[in-house]
């Protein structure tokens, strides 16, 4: 999909910031450095939307990006193991537990896993969140282009057998560096994103 305007609109350090505008909503969850953020650029085509850092917990806010004036993806802080005071991971977790609880605009989740790695106790505490709240999700097998192509088909039932997503949840190996995955992420974010 040709994307024509992408724009940083807003950086939320808490639910009150957060404009009421009714447009639906994409939230993108994940550990630090699963590759949030070269997701979002390579989806929207730009090099540099949204920044890029090896240093674990840079995003530490809701960020919103508006999408061709119809939609708003949201960077959430990444959890994990991200070099912040426990009091920060603790707000991190409240402000992402609170988005999903009570944002009526939010209209689904990709949740990012890293595909390299068995999902981690605190992937497995979001996406149950994520079933927990109701919320559509797709989830993100990222990095996909670090592991060979027969070690693919256990890597996503490592996936599938950690996080016990629901039938309507999709698995897509995501790789940022090459695109795998670009096309498979789009037709989800418009089917629930998309214009209505």
């Amino acid at each position: 999909m040709k994307v024509k305007t992408a724009e940083f609109i807003l950086g939320a350090a808490s639910l009150k910031q957060l404009p009421r505008g009714g447009l639906p909503e994409i939230a993108l969850a994940g550990r630090s450095n699963v590759g949030k953020s070269s997701l979002l650029n390579r989806l929207m085509g730009r090099k540099s939307l949204a920044r890029i850092s090896r240093t674990p917990g840079k995003t530490r806010e809701l960020n919103l990006y508006l999408i061709d004036r119809t939609f708003i993806i949201v960077d959430l802080p990444g959890y994990g193991f991200a070099k912040v005071p426990p009091s920060m991971k603790e707000r991190w977790a409240k402000l992402i537990e609170g988005y999903l609880h009570e944002r009526e605009e939010l209209a689904g989740i990709v949740h990012l896993v890293d595909v390299r790695h068995p999902p981690t106790a605190d992937d497995v505490q979001m996406h149950e969140w994520i079933k927990h709240f109701r919320v559509p999700a797709l989830i993100a097998a990222t990095k996909a282009d670090k592991i060979t192509r027969s070690k693919r088909a256990t890597a996503q039932k490592t996936i599938k057998d950690a996080l016990t997503p629901d039938d309507a949840t999709p698995i897509v190996l995501f790789s940022a560096t090459t695109g795998e995955g670009t096309k498979e992420v789009w037709a989800w974010l418009m089917q629930f994103a998309g214009p209505r």
